[in-house]
């Protein structure tokens, strides 16, 4: 999900980034689907906030009214019998799309990407390094915020395309659509350190929430079930730029946005190092 609108509910740094970075998507995207020439799932088709009780819809409004005032557009709405806040500005793109164009494009420059090699630190010889090693990121070098796994249980089902066109959202639970008819639900929030370990009640609890919202998945298994690690970290903000005094960099720490956060961030980097 690339959605400001459902993460930020106060002018704050971070939200900032959030809105700059979506506004580069639709141009980050052409652009890597021209020089890599690979298709990107990039839509923007805005997602439903959704309300059950006449208390959350009235904190969905107090947020929008908040919200409006940076620059975070919302109208009411409605989904089945519940009311919501529609944001049309939302948008979903696959990540999976975007690191096979980002590997094809580095390739193609030149870049030597070499894989299932640990690294365990990044020598202070004075090399100009940039640490985007996501949870992993303050193990490498020494002084920097801490970083840790949050792990988020996803499960999927193979449907028709076009069951589903806006993001719902309600709480802790998310459904959205891929292009190619997968649809997805979400999540969970863990602390269990770097355990890939798939837990079968952290599915079906998604399963029971998402069936809330389309009936239908109550009684079909999920085609598809992973889990990953969001890159936590002990700050209000990622890590962005250059440690003082050295020739590394630092991107790291997006928690839950690093896909929304990854054309600003970029700029960010290409513009500090060069």
């Amino acid at each position: 999900m690339l959605a400001p609108g459902g993460e930020c509910d106060a002018d704050t740094p971070l939200t900032r980034l959030a809105l700059r970075s979506i506004a580069l998507y639709p141009d980050f995207v052409r652009e890597l689907e021209d020089e890599s020439g690979l298709s990107i799932d990039f839509r923007r088709c805005g997602g439903l906030e959704l309300a059950l009780t006449d208390a959350e819809s009235d904190a969905l409004t107090h947020r929008a009214d908040l919200q409006r005032d940076f620059g975070i557009v919302s109208k009411p709405s409605r989904y089945k019998d519940w009311p919501a806040r529609f944001y049309p500005d939302d948008a979903l793109v696959d990540p999976r799309d975007i690191s096979r164009a980002l590997i094809a494009v580095c390739r193609k420059r030149g870049v030597e990407i070499r894989e299932h090699e640990p690294m365990l630190q990044i020598p202070q010889n004075g090399e100009t390094v940039l640490i985007a090693a996501g949870a992993w990121s303050s193990q490498l070098y020494p002084g920097l915020r801490r970083t840790m796994p949050v792990r988020g249980h996803l499960i999927a089902w193979r449907k028709q395309p076009g069951l589903l066109d806006p993001i719902l959202r309600h709480g802790h639970t998310y459904l959205l659509q891929r292009t190619s008819g997968l649809l997805i639900a979400g999540t969970t929030t863990e602390h269990v350190g770097f355990d890939r370990t798939l837990d079968p009640h952290a599915i079906v609890d998604i399963q029971t929430r998402a069936a809330r919202f389309l009936p239908e998945l109550a009684n079909h298994p999920p085609d598809e079930c992973w889990n990953g690690f969001r890159p936590g970290i002990e700050a209000d903000a990622p890590a962005i730029g250059r440690i003082p005094g050295t020739s590394v960099w630092t991107a790291f720490g997006h928690y839950r946005n690093g896909i929304l956060l990854a054309p600003e961030t970029a700029r960010l980097i290409a513009e500090s190092v060069s």
